[in-house]
């Protein structure tokens, strides 16, 4: 069989098969509920970040999740991937206590960003 007769029979195959039925995706974004944009953080003070658990999927309740700390610029999030504030802490709980870098810059526009299934930002807030 010819590579041009092997081609043309998967083609064939691929045109002729089934279709692909959709996938319903379920993400879920908690809602953070602290820090608001009026919070402060002192460099170096331990912290409490806490997020609405009501709307929890069943399918997620047994989620663990990640805490990462940035800053908006430009409308970009800039996340410091490289050291979480908390990992592997259950979704469920809707809080995680959490120290604040004590090299962490003095801004305006911290935000910490929740990942359970969908990450989902904090409003920004200060750090001091």
């Amino acid at each position: 069989m010819t590579l041009f007769a092997i081609f043309s029979a998967l083609l064939l195959a691929f045109a002729t098969a089934a279709p692909v039925q959709p996938v319903e995706l379920l993400a879920w974004s908690p809602t953070i509920l602290c820090p608001t944009r009026f919070t402060m953080w002192p460099q170096g003070s331990t912290q409490t970040v806490t997020w609405a658990t009501n709307n929890i999927p069943d399918e997620k309740k047994n989620s663990t999740g990640l805490l990462l700390f940035g800053f908006m610029a430009n409308d970009s999030e800039n996340l410091d991937i490289q050291h979480p504030l908390a990992v592997e802490f259950p979704i469920t709980d809707g809080m995680v206590t959490i120290t604040v870098p004590e090299n962490a810059t003095v801004r305006n526009n911290a935000i910490v960003v929740l990942f359970g299934d969908s990450g989902n930002a904090s409003p920004q807030f200060a750090i001091v």
